[in-house]
């Protein structure tokens, strides 16, 4: 489908927090971004519905370009609960587009890692803040946990993190001043 700036709330934003969406910023005038479009509308149809796709021309919605920082084209966004969960820029092979779907697609890794910390009996309260939905909470938890540890814990808290970091997306406030705080943990 084609977005413009005055459907993209609707089109995008809100339709990703029920199935996540592709964002193609293109420009007709760009050849590798004609290269890509047949590739993307494949693998979005071969997901059969798990998937949507939309199309932003860059030229015709400049405000959209600028506020999702598209300095190259073809920038190919995904979308999930509203937000950017991943992204790349230029053309893309079947197979990497393949797997740029399967990110998009895979678990949230949050709910990997409470499945993991329930079935370790780790960390019970990072399970409860993570299940509330109190994200700083869990993270401030994690990062509490890192001073003293081993190095093996050290990273296995790291790795803990970054799935949360993950599920927000990296532009996420919450993401940028927990991974500050936690590089100056672990350094």
């Amino acid at each position: 489908m084609d977005v413009t700036d005055s459907t993209f709330e609707q089109d995008v934003l809100e339709r990703s927090r029920s199935t996540p969406v592709i964002v193609d910023f293109w420009a007709a005038w760009c050849g590798p971004c004609r290269a890509l479009t047949p590739v993307l509308e494949q693998e979005v149809e071969r997901r059969d519905g798990a998937v949507a796709l939309a199309k932003v021309d860059v030229d015709a919605n400049p405000a959209l370009s600028s506020s999702y920082r598209v300095q190259g084209i073809p920038a190919v966004k995904g979308f999930r609960d509203g937000r950017v969960v991943t992204e790349f820029v230029g053309v893309r092979s079947p197979a990497g587009v393949a797997a740029f779907v399967d990110e998009l697609l895979a678990p949230r890794r949050v709910s990997t890692l409470v499945d993991e910390l329930r079935a370790s009996g780790e960390l019970p309260a990072v399970v409860a803040a993570l299940q509330a939905g109190d994200v700083e909470q869990a993270l401030d938890l994690l990062l509490d946990e890192i001073a003293g540890s081993s190095p093996e814990r050290r990273e296995w808290l790291r790795e803990s993190a970054v799935a949360v970091f993950h599920d927000l997306g990296h532009d996420d406030p919450v993401t940028i001043t927990y991974r500050r705080r936690l590089a100056t943990a672990l350094y």
